[in-house]
């Protein structure tokens, strides 16, 4: 089995206003190594909101293509640390880029699905390699590409929400959800061009807390955890 793994920046770091949690990131790969424990060939996307968030500058006065350049180049950071730390548990992985970044390997669907078979995770950065396209709509195209049979976003909140749980108390819990419904109702758990493309191929996506010891691997068995767009 295949599965997508996309972690929000912010969940890599945990309870600093900026930056990476080492302590935690070790905590996060035992959980990717519980992942690969049972078979599973996995590839990873991330966010960079730990690092760059593109909005916020937007707002100011940064040019809004080149500020989310400046994002996608956080998640090559993000990921370039991630490996590391991945090698230190003696995961095998890669980081592949679309753009040719010299210190991290070329994106290629061919040679990414060699990689998985030989077990190894595979990182992919970069988003799509375009502005103005998230991280979420490179999730969704890398899953289609890489065939994988499931989606699931790890964040820092249980599920998806009517709206943001961390600012407002009375926030309904949302357990399982059409992908018409997240796009009418405007939920920005994933940007709309992903959820659209995710409608058009059928895949479900699974939206879990990162920080809940075994959210993933439920998820993974198909146990009942987190909320599901389908």
């Amino acid at each position: 089995m295949r599965v997508l793994l996309k972690i929000s920046g912010e969940a890599l770091k945990w309870e600093k206003e900026f930056w990476i949690d080492s302590e935690y990131v070790e905590w996060v790969i035992s959980k990717i190594k519980a992942i690969t424990d049972k078979n599973i060939e996995l590839v990873i996307v991330v966010g960079g909101w730990n690092i760059y968030r593109w909005g916020d500058l937007i707002k100011s006065w940064v040019n809004a293509s080149d500020s989310h350049s400046l994002s996608m180049l956080s998640t090559v950071f993000n990921w370039v640390v991630l490996k590391n730390f991945l090698e230190k548990a003696w995961l095998k992985s890669v980081v592949m880029d679309p753009n040719g970044i010299n210190f991290v390997e070329k994106y290629s669907k061919i040679k990414a699905l060699e990689y998985l078979k030989d077990w190894n995770i595979v990182i992919c950065t970069w988003w799509t390699g375009n502005p103005y396209f998230t991280t979420d709509t490179g999730w969704v195209l890398r899953a289609l590409e890489l065939n994988c049979k499931m989606m699931i976003k790890a964040t820092k909140v249980d599920g998806i929400y009517d709206k943001d749980p961390v600012k407002y108390e009375d926030a309904i819990f949302l357990e399982n959800i059409s992908y018409d419904e997240v796009i009418s109702k405007n939920l920005r758990i994933l940007d709309q061009t992903a959820v659209s493309l995710a409608k058009e191929s059928k895949l479900v996506v699974k939206v879990v807390n990162m920080s809940k010891s075994w959210a993933v691997l439920k998820a993974i068995d198909w146990e009942k955890e987190g909320s599901v767009i389908s």
